[in-house]
């Protein structure tokens, strides 16, 4: 039976590999974007999620046209990298407010139907740096590693609901971003993955979907790695 889907970011990378595989499982997928041009063959709708009136006119726009959120993916994310004697106060709080508060936004609101519903799933996407830490990444450290605190809060506050919170924390995956870097810093990062490869981005969105999963009804409060190894022991 198809479901009313929303993926956060879902315009590219992993967001858009994750939008794909509820498509192809027959749910009915809405992304919402920040900028760029968005993706063919879904329901996209443009939503800055640091702003409460849009994410707000987002859930009115989705539930209109496909009914009210029953699997929420929080995938959208930004990075500004610097070392912390060089990171500027807005390089700090501004990740934050994407990466946690935002989430926060778009969890809060879709909350508010599943409870009606007494059921709902819950995917945030998190980060193997969240977990093991990484120089000139403080604030988006912090940013990913409060969504695993905040993710256990709603698996405990949600579950008896018929709710679940789990989180998805991915390494290195081959995405825009990945393919930036130059052949040295490939090199290095390749070394310390006990598998030896990036993650393709259909490899985070196979365990999204089956989190979200009827298969899965058992799984809350979870932090799964899809990182080769990287994380082992985090």
């Amino acid at each position: 039976m198809s479901r009313s889907v929303l993926v956060t970011g879902g315009n590219r990378g992993i967001g858009l590999a994750i939008a794909h595989a509820f498509a192809e499982a027959g749910d009915n997928v809405a992304v919402t974007y920040r900028s760029g041009d968005p993706p063919a063959g879904f329901l996209a709708v443009k939503c800055d999620i640091t702003d409460a009136e849009q994410v707000e006119q987002a859930f009115k726009e989705i539930e209109e046209k496909q009914g009210p959120v029953e699997v929420l993916i929080a995938n959208a994310g930004v990075n500004r990298d610097q070392l912390l004697l060089r990171m500027s106060e807005e390089d700090f709080t501004s990740v934050l407010e994407t990466n946690l508060t935002g989430t926060f936004r778009m969890v809060k609101r879709a909350s508010r139907q599943m409870l009606r519903a007494r059921k709902g799933r819950i995917v945030l996407l998190s980060s193997v740096v969240g977990l093991l830490g990484s120089a000139g990444q403080a604030n988006y450290a912090a940013s990913k590693a409060g969504l695993v605190g905040f993710a256990r809060s709603l698996a405990r506050e949600l579950g008896s609901r018929g709710i679940t919170c789990n989180v998805v924390a991915p390494g290195f995956v081959d995405t825009d971003m990945t393919r930036a870097l130059n052949d040295e810093q490939r090199s290095g990062i390749l070394q310390q993955v006990p598998l030896g490869r990036y993650a393709e981005p259909e490899e985070v969105a196979a365990t999204v979907r089956f989190l979200s999963s009827e298969e899965a009804a058992y799984i809350t409060g979870a932090v799964i790695p899809v990182d080769g190894g990287l994380g082992m022991g985090h």
